[in-house]
């Protein structure tokens, strides 16, 4: 009985560790890209869609397990048992690992870019890395800055959005501009609500997050604005034509968004309560992506 307790704690650790839901971060830029690019030409090219979609997939697994070494480094993880570097007690091993995902990730660009004959979606996800890169690594570690959540907005709303749509018709779009706001401002959330449930730990590590900067409380209120600016937007580009009526199904996500707001404005101050609010976020990022795409792939063009 012991021994299976142990087993199912050390796998709820490795799960945590590896952190699945958070892949749809990688994921729903692709498809939202793709699926702007769908309404606009009526075409998709099925052969680069799935290897941006896994290339997307190995370069998070790169940046969630670089951003564990890179923490190790500062000891702002050492509560945090779910740290690949904490469960492994092999630093070298995860960092190797983590530039492998690296390395194949970026041999589907390339191979994207031969296909195409055309350098511009190298260029782009170039541009991501460097700057998931400055989030945590040294020496610039501007998360510690307070400066993770515009990393995130321009990496995975502009850049990677509009990255997926070249890929598929090598132009730009203002439409897909439109969508990567949104899209961007939806992931941005997930970070700041993963600060919540940690401040002590940040102020321990000279970490100025947004939540250690603003107050628990506080931000509890901003995420209430940037959530319905989700919303908001999506309206708004719907009146101003840059989304087709059917994007307005983003809008069945909002009991998600209502209960992440809700739950943080009740528990913002309280770590062990609160610290689930970035899987709820998770939630809300990939039903509101998913049903964005989803209206733009009913349009009729």
């Amino acid at each position: 009985m012991t021994t299976s307790l142990v087993e199912q704690s050390n796998s709820k650790l490795w799960l945590a560790a590896i952190k699945p839901p958070m892949y749809t971060v990688a994921i729903i830029p692709i498809w939202v890209g793709t699926a702007v690019a769908y309404a606009e030409t009526r075409n998709i090219n099925g052969a680069i869609f799935s290897t941006f979609l896994m290339s997307a997939i190995l370069i998070i697994a790169w940046l969630n397990c670089s951003n564990d070494v890179f923490d190790a480094e500062t000891g702002i993880d050492k509560n945090k048992a779910h740290s690949l570097v904490n469960l492994t007690g092999n630093k070298p091993l995860i960092f190797a690992l983590s530039n492998l995902f690296l390395a194949v990730g970026i041999l589907g660009i390339v191979a994207i870019a031969w296909w195409q004959r055309d350098l511009t979606v190298i260029g782009l996800i170039f541009l991501c890395c460097a700057l998931g890169y400055t989030y945590q690594g040294p020496p610039f570690r501007f998360g510690y800055q307070g400066l993770g959540e515009i990393i995130c907005f321009v990496t995975f709303g502009p850049m990677a959005v509009a990255a997926a749509y070249y890929s598929q018709t090598q132009s730009w779009s203002i439409n897909c501009f439109a969508a990567s706001i949104v899209v961007g401002i939806a992931t941005s959330i997930i970070l700041f609500c993963s600060h919540f449930h940690q401040v002590e730990d940040d102020i321990a590590a000279g970490k100025r997050s947004p939540i250690v900067r603003l107050g628990t409380k506080r931000g509890s209120q901003v995420l209430w604005v940037f959530s319905v600016s989700v919303y908001a937007l999506t309206g708004l580009f719907v009146l101003l034509g840059h989304f087709p009526i059917w994007t307005l199904f983003v809008f069945a996500s909002l009991p998600v968004a209502l209960k992440l707001c809700w739950h943080v404005h009740q528990h913002h101050d309280q770590p062990e309560k609160v610290s689930n609010s970035k899987f709820i976020a998770v939630g809300m990022h990939f039903w509101s992506g998913l049903l964005l795409s989803l209206g733009f792939v009913l349009t009729s063009g």
